[in-house]
């Protein structure tokens, strides 16, 4: 499932749903890499 976050007050990133951490920010998954932030919506 796509699932965007906010990094910062300017960058969203689109990716693949990895999981919420207990601080209330999501990973996700873009490639390799993987990215933590704020969910949108």
């Amino acid at each position: 499932m796509l699932r965007t976050i906010t990094i910062g007050n300017y960058l969203s990133i689109q990716g693949t749903f990895v999981k919420m951490l207990k601080d209330g920010l999501m990973e996700v998954r873009v490639g390799s890499r993987t990215y933590a932030g704020r969910p949108v919506g």
